[in-house]
């Protein structure tokens, strides 16, 4: 059974068991600020499972794409993925444990579905923790529907507890299945959820009893609510007799791309086949970041970093490929060509690939373009510190100068170390990453003294009332004119307070303009990005410098739109920011006073 398949059958049978179907969301999680990307299936239902009623009703199906980047540097081997799609069904406030299981058991089972052999199925259930008792129900259920009991392993809450997604929010304990891979057992604990590739994990229903609060206890939610998750990739695997989803027809149009792109044949090089899984699975995962409806580029902040570092590693592993690095060098589309493929496979249960095309191959060949130059610049610096290099009988270059490459030209640590090999040197690591370290605590430093007026609180309100600024900062030139400069700012948690020179008190029709104006754009919805550059490239390409600050050489540029929405805002700023405006909800001008000669004062709040 291949994915399209398996997507069809999983809708078909819950909406025969009364579920409705509903449209996957965004990438980018509207109602999670503790997240970059939508991670599960449940993040854009968080606001229903904590009670909230929905539109199409109780009973819930879809399929969701998702994004998780904690195992960035893992993928390349057999079984990580950057993306991956989550089938789902949810119930919300109806069938509890004992409907969610007996609908697992049947779609696994049952030959008009899944046709699994039950003897090939083992459970696992919470073995109870923290005061929370174990699932004894859940494994009667099991146990009625004819899994035997050597087959139910209990597990702790690090196995068998979900969520919640973010720091807070919903969250229970689980129940996952799994599928015997016919492997001898490795000992005689080797039950259902051991780790040694007997078992490997299909599906996981997830039981949300209780809501996570801000202090850390659990609250028992108003209402019992199931949300389950089942991987397409991961059970495409098992169901084709695969072992590893790069083997599926998931992957090997896309892995066939790379093959004609770099001219190495898939299976030849252990070590290079890893550079084609790992350039396979990032070029599809950025695809579909660029081409989501809320689409962002490349950037050197939050989501549009983990776009970025996905682009440019992809592009460090085809330069593996290609016997002529050099070649890479000057052409520059190495993507394009797979980045297509993937956007003509996934378009069907994805549109919005499709209609987002061109957007997605302009925004790839261009970080891939200047990836190439900076790559390009690091080389030829790396060349004019070689002869002084080969003069250490040591061979080994500092760790210092590998961070100034770093530092100074973007060049990752991954290719010096590449040079430096070619050259029978290496690179002392340890101090590489003592000064990268150091850099980290400098920035963070520096970046507390530039937020004023309690923006050392990177609270969610806090950050957003700090985005918030610089709309209201924009719009008050628009409307007053370009002498408006902010002169300080103080936020907290329930209010912003903006200090700016202007010479008289505004009238009631200038408040409401500017109140309008920023409204407008929290409407739009405008992306966020940062861009780091030198002050002076900062000034001339129209950003506006905060009030007499002393900025060293290289700032953050924040831009609040794009090609796409217009810009509306250009400030050189430390942050932090949103990823999008459209979170701030409604901006409220609750007064406007004198601060002091030529200076005026706005209070407001975002509700």
């Amino acid at each position: 059974m291949n994915a399209e398949e398996l997507r069809s059958k999983y809708i078909e049978f819950f909406k025969s068991k009364g579920h409705t179907q509903i449209q996957g969301k965004s990438l980018l999680p509207d109602n999670d600020p503790t997240v970059l990307f939508t991670t599960a299936g449940m993040h854009p239902l968080v606001p229903y499972l904590l009670g909230e009623e929905h539109p199409a009703g109780k009973r819930l199906v879809d399929y969701q794409k998702c994004i998780r980047t904690g195992d960035i540097d893992a993928v390349g081997d057999p079984s990580h993925l950057t993306l991956f799609e989550m089938l789902g069904n949810w119930s919300l406030g109806d069938y509890f444990k004992e409907g969610a299981i007996e609908m697992s058991f049947e779609f696994l089972t049952s030959p008009r579905w899944l046709g699994i052999p039950l003897e090939k199925i083992g459970v696992t259930v919470f073995e109870g923790e923290d005061g929370i008792a174990r699932d004894e129900e859940s494994a009667a259920i099991w146990k009625r529907l004819g899994i035997p009991e050597n087959r139910i392993s209990y597990r702790p809450r690090a196995d068998n507890w979900w969520g919640p997604a973010g720091s807070t929010g919903p969250c229970g304990p689980d129940s996952e299945m799994f599928i015997d891979m016919g492997k001898e057992p490795c000992g005689p604990d080797c039950t259902p959820g051991c780790s040694c590739g007997k078992w490997l994990e299909i599906w996981n229903d997830v039981f949300m009893q209780y809501n996570k609060n801000a202090a850390g206890a659990y609250e028992p939610l108003a209402r019992k609510c199931v949300d389950t998750g089942m991987g397409i990739e991961r059970t495409t695997v098992i169901l084709s007799g695969k072992k590893s989803v790069y083997e599926t027809e998931i992957f090997a149009p896309i892995i066939r791309a790379v093959e004609e792109v770099s001219n190495y044949s898939y299976g030849m090089d252990p070590e290079k086949d890893r550079s084609v899984r790992i350039i396979s699975d990032h070029t599809r995962s950025a695809v579909f970041i660029l081409g989501d409806p809320k689409g962002i580029s490349p950037s050197n902040v939050g989501a549009g970093y983990v776009l970025r570092r996905l682009i440019r590693r992809a592009v460090r592993h085809g330069r593996k490929l290609l016997h002529d690095g050099e070649n890479l060098t000057q052409t520059g589309r190495f993507l394009l060509p797979i980045a297509e493929i993937v956007v003509d496979m996934m378009k069907g249960p994805y549109p919005e690939l499709d209609e987002n095309r061109a957007f997605i191959m302009a925004e790839l060949d261009k970080e891939e373009a200047k990836f190439l130059e900076t790559l390009h610049k690091g080389e030829k610096e790396f060349e004019k510190l070689l002869p002084n290099l080969l003069k250490d009988p040591r061979r080994l270059m500092s760790g210092r100068l590998a961070f100034k490459l770093y530092d100074t030209y973007g060049f990752p640590i991954e290719l010096t170390g590449e040079l430096a090999a070619e050259n029978g040197m290496t690179v002392n690591r340890a101090e590489f990453d003592e000064a990268f370290r150091k850099h980290q605590e400098l920035s963070r430093a520096g970046g507390n003294q530039v937020f004023k007026g309690g923006l050392v609180d990177q609270g969610e309100m806090a950050v957003k009332y700090h985005t918030a600024t610089h709309l209201l900062h924009k719009a008050l030139r628009i409307v007053l004119g370009d002498h408006v400069a902010q002169k300080g700012s103080n936020i907290t948690a329930e209010r912003m307070r903006f200090d700016f020179s202007h010479g008289a008190p505004m009238t009631a029709e200038e408040l409401a303009k500017v109140e309008a104006i920023v409204n407008e754009q929290i409407r739009k919805d405008l992306p966020v990005s940062m861009e780091i550059m030198n002050l002076e490239d900062a000034t001339a390409s129209g950003a506006i410098a905060l009030f007499g600050e002393k900025y060293e050489e290289k700032v953050k540029v924040y831009t609040m739109g794009d090609s796409r929405t217009g810009v509306f805002s250009k400030e050189v700023c430390g942050g932090p920011h949103v990823e999008h405006t459209g979170i701030l909800g409604k901006f409220t001008i609750q007064k406007e006073q004198s601060s002091s000669a030529g200076v005026r004062r706005i209070r407001a709040v975002l509700g």
